[in-house]
């Protein structure tokens, strides 16, 4: 009873910021989840096929599935929903849960990036005032700072690729930075041969075609290969640097500070303002408000401002509130054109 009677008090606080209501399928194509979050992800998926043979499982995560349904249902503009429901995803270890019960709600469509962040941390810290607790802390992130970041650094494009897109696996992204630390994934045979091939090509006229291409045409593309970081030293260099970035961690009005004496101490033309952050309090009732740079790495889609709540109740530190901003994931799915979001959800 006393869940129910929680489930109903955050729904009404969450109805009361002007959020409609909406019901989701807790069957989806399994193919929607795969081709957004990789292969890798079936493990955790309870799939199975329809009589058709079509792959469908219960639904993991109830945000894609709302992103989904904007662009299924061809809506238009600004749209702010909310729902309850249950997500379901295989134990990986003893602690997991399977069945994760879980209140979310979302604005999209919306190209007020600012306000639109600024209303859901407001929306959540509204449902909080209702819950007892006697201390938290709010932590904020944005990793569309750690994507600038990354723009900046003197590394090949696959490294920035690579690193980018394996940010949200915090081993694996670790092990990529010792990677790129000693540029692990560069064969010196093939260096040396380059290298040879370089070298012949350079005595030739520039005009001569080989194979559709000038020959000045193959050299830039060998030059630009070639200026990768091989000695070590520069990928030494930019290893530390991410590392360095990652340890950020400050009360939120003096991110925009520590950010931009990073960015000059570190040489990186860089500077961001306030527009990063919707919050600038560094106390909100019982809640400490800090930035991370490390925090946003827990789902792959996010992809601006991300934040979290987590709260001391009866001695215990629960994590009540998490969300962001994730302007791709609607594109990702099928939409043609770029469709903003961002939201929350609430752990049952």
């Amino acid at each position: 009873m006393k869940s129910k009677n929680t489930s109903e008090n955050i729904l009404r606080s969450i109805k009361s910021k002007g959020f409609k209501y909406i019901e989701l399928p807790s069957v989806i194509e399994a193919d929607h989840i795969v081709q957004r979050s990789g292969e890798n992800f079936r493990k955790f998926m309870f799939s199975f096929d329809d009589i058709n043979g079509k792959s469908l499982c219960l639904r993991p995560d109830l945000t894609i599935v709302s992103c989904l349904r904007y662009l299924e249902n061809n809506i238009k503009g600004k749209e702010k929903i909310f729902y309850s429901g249950q997500a379901y995803r295989k134990a990986q270890t003893k602690k997991d849960k399977i069945i994760r019960n879980q209140i979310g709600y979302e604005i999209q469509g919306s190209f007020n990036e600012k306000s639109d962040d600024k209303e859901i941390i407001n929306t959540s810290l509204k449902v909080l005032k209702n819950k007892k607790y006697t201390s938290g802390v709010l932590t904020l992130g944005n990793v569309e700072i750690f994507k600038l970041l990354i723009s900046k650094l003197e590394i090949p494009s696959r490294w920035k690729l690579r690193l980018l897109r394996h940010f949200w696996r915090e081993d694996y992204f670790n092990d990529l930075l010792k990677r790129l630390k000693t540029n692990m994934d560069i064969d010196p045979t093939e260096v040396a041969v380059d290298k040879k091939r370089y070298l012949d090509l350079l005595k030739k006229d520039p005009s001569i075609m080989i194979a559709g291409r000038s020959i000045g045409e193959i050299l830039k593309r060998f030059d630009a290969k070639m200026k990768d970081p091989r000695g070590g030293s520069e990928g030494k260099k930019v290893s530390a640097i991410i590392k360095s970035f990652l340890k950020i961690k400050c009360p939120i009005n003096n991110a925009t500070k520590e950010l931009n004496k990073f960015f000059k101490k570190n040489k990186i033309n860089l500077v961001v303002d306030q527009k990063y952050f919707p919050i600038s309090s560094n106390k909100i009732s019982k809640l400490k408000v800090i930035f991370s740079t490390s925090y946003g790495r827990q789902l792959e889609y996010y992809t601006g401002m991300v934040f979290k709540i987590d709260i001391k109740s009866n001695s215990k530190v629960i994590n009540y509130c998490a969300g962001g901003r994730y302007d791709g994931l609607i594109s990702d799915l099928g939409s043609k054109k770029p469709i903003p979001a961002v939201g929350a959800a609430f752990n049952l």
